[in-house]
């Protein structure tokens, strides 16, 4: 993987995504280490690697929660108006004989 050239704005939002990385990923990397640290040459693979997986798509997780805060929503921010009216729904059919 390459490093982009970043301008002065998108460098100062990745410091502070790192940031907030290194912050709420150190439980989960402390977990994976000690999960690894209590596996041998025998156990590294099956249920171990599915659990490393999980953690691993954890932080994944915590990086694009990081990378959206603070962001400019796109939402609308005035207030919301009332719902167009529903249409008046057909009567029943019941009782009436069919078309053929």
């Amino acid at each position: 993987m390459t490093r982009t050239d970043l301008t002065p704005d998108q460098q100062a939002d990745a410091d502070r995504i790192h940031a907030a990385l290194l912050s709420a990923a150190a439980t989960d990397l402390r977990e994976l280490a000690e999960l690894l640290a209590t596996k041998d040459d025998r156990t590294m693979f099956g249920a171990t690697e599915f659990a490393v997986r999980d953690i691993v798509l954890r932080v994944g997780a915590e990086a694009r929660q990081a990378a959206l805060a603070e962001r400019k929503k796109g939402g609308t921010t005035g207030a919301v108006g009332a719902a167009p009216a529903a249409r008046r729904r057909p009567g029943s059919s019941a009782g009436r004989p069919g078309r053929s």
